[in-house]
């Protein structure tokens, strides 16, 4: 069950469609991406004198040879673990010396400051520099055969969080569950057929690269662009180049690229699909987005701890304007995908009926074995056969399931739970609010209060009053914040994500 069989499929059915691009250029068919990766596999083995399951570090910038890294690592039998090239050099070296990898494969651009902090991991026998010679002699290597007896509980992907609340944990993803993210992919995400394409704006290292599986199985380009991240305009070049072209996105992006200067001029007939998730979207941007880019978007949310599959909402599903609910569950975070049971619990992990607040838990064959060398936080993570997620959220009675916020992120004001979503989305309906993040603040009566940081759209002139009044007309009073801060960006992590960790510490340090 070896998940590399997707390229092994694809070389021989589709041996001359493309496999890999870089922005308009076409590198290699699957033909020739079939014949290098088993010489590659053998080189990697070679490098380090690697046996089945030992890791293989891929600290690497977006580039068309991740992909042949990959399939690589998988023919072999061996597990990789893609760190995202923005970390710093230390939180890198820390994953590389947890994972206990023995080869670790660098961007050159992203060597200088890794390699001196490499010295001195015990388990990591060779750094190979990307563009060097030693990386072009991996081809050179005698071809070795497809592993074909790789167990589909085999370790494939060693998938670690963002950790902005502490270490990154590693999540443990097999072959099964890879395979079973790919298949879901085509159940409830998209169709993919041989003439599509893959642009891998977002990081291959995390939801790009996972969905750039079900396109590997079904023959598709994979195009990486020449900046190799996210630039409105070249992304919009890109679409106006290659046909049915697919993208995963976080919202921010999404945003960014419905309000670039050259959306107005854009020719985006050859989009097929923009998959959403990683973050919360808010209606008013998702309405916009259609507006602007038509039917073309379709919404996941997942963990890496069960990849990109949890919940959805198909492209057909943000079409059904209809209905009498449809901007609620254009909020929601859709049903249940086809293989994954889905939840809402209470502390005693009881269900809970429609409406009603509580943690979303899953389970199905797309969850991960557990966190590598960490039983306590598997322990605490996949408790009774179900993964916990530690989203707050509840279903309405068609099965739609909206989250609320992180747990962590819940207020609580006055005894009265209040989530920052929700007041996030009103703030949001104000023309001249481009973002807002809603943290809760130490109050020495109410326990916490409200407070919202707001920023600007084209600098325009906000004030307490104007978002008071918005906040008055669509939610209850004890909701609305106490505090409007407005500032010029929200800080984010390196995945987009806000930061609410730095901004409820900036309000720690003003003391209660």
């Amino acid at each position: 069950m070896n998940i590399a069989y997707l390229l092994h499929r694809a070389a021989k059915t589709w041996a001359e469609r493309p496999a890999l691009s870089v922005g308009r250029d076409i590198r290699l068919s699957y033909g020739q991406m079939g014949q290098r990766v088993p010489k590659l596999a053998g080189g990697l083995i070679a490098a380090a004198n690697l046996q089945p399951g030992d890791r293989v570090a891929l600290f690497l910038k977006n580039t068309p040879e991740y992909w042949e890294l990959l399939f690589a690592v998988w023919h072999a039998g061996l597990a990789a673990v893609p760190i995202n090239a923005k970390l710093h050099a230390r939180e890198t070296a820390w994953i590389i010396e947890n994972s206990e990898a023995k080869l670790a494969i660098v961007s050159a651009e992203l060597a200088e400051d890794l390699l001196p902090l490499t010295k001195d991991i015990k388990t990591l026998q060779r750094v190979i520099v990307m563009g060097e010679r030693d990386y072009a002699k991996l081809y050179e290597a005698d071809a070795v055969p497809f592993n074909d007896g790789i167990s589909p509980d085999a370790l494939a992907w060693l998938f670690y969080t963002s950790g902005t609340t502490g270490r990154p944990k590693g999540a443990m993803l097999t072959h099964r569950n890879l395979w079973s993210a790919t298949m879901n992919y085509f159940a409830d995400v998209d169709r993919v057929d041989p003439t599509d394409c893959i642009i891998h704006c977002a990081a291959i290292s995390h939801g790009s690269g996972l969905y750039g599986l079900p396109h590997v199985a079904r023959g598709a380009n994979q195009i990486v662009p020449d900046s190799g991240g996210f630039d409105p305009a070249e992304t919009l070049d890109l679409i106006a180049h290659w046909r049915h072209c697919s993208f995963f996105f976080a919202p921010t992006m999404v945003h960014r690229l419905i309000h670039a200067p050259q959306i107005a001029t854009a020719k985006t007939d050859n989009l097929k699909t923009i998959v959403y998730g990683g973050g919360p979207m808010y209606v008013a941007d998702l309405v916009d987005a259609m507006n602007v880019l038509g039917p073309k978007l379709a919404q996941i949310y997942g963990q890496g701890e069960a990849p990109m599959t949890i919940t959805g909402m198909d492209k057909q599903m943000h079409l059904d304007d209809g209905h009498p609910r449809y901007r609620e569950r254009l909020g929601s975070a859709g049903v249940a995908r086809t293989d994954v049971e889905v939840r809402v619990v209470d502390a005693d992990d009881r269900p809970l009926p429609p409406g009603e607040i509580g943690e979303v838990i899953c389970r199905g064959p797309v969850v991960m074995a557990g966190y590598w060398k960490n039983p306590e936080a598997t322990a605490q993570t996949l408790r009774n056969g179900w993964l916990h997620t530690g989203d707050m959220g509840s279903f309405d009675e068609d099965g739609w399931l909206t989250l609320k916020d992180r747990s962590k992120d819940m207020i609580i004001s006055g005894g009265s739970n209040i989530y920052p979503r929700e007041v996030e989305e009103v703030l949001l309906q104000h023309p001249d609010v481009s973002e807002v993040s809603v943290v809760g603040k130490p109050h020495p009566d109410w326990g916490e209060e409200v407070v919202a940081f707001v920023v600007p759209r084209n600098g325009a002139a906000l004030t307490p009053q104007m978002l008071d009044r918005l906040c008055l007309d669509n939610i209850a009073r004890f909701k609305r914040p106490k505090q409007y801060r407005f500032i010029d960006a929200l800080p984010k992590n390196n995945y987009g994500k806000v930061l609410k960790t730095e901004l409820r510490a900036a309000l720690q340090k003003e003391g209660v």
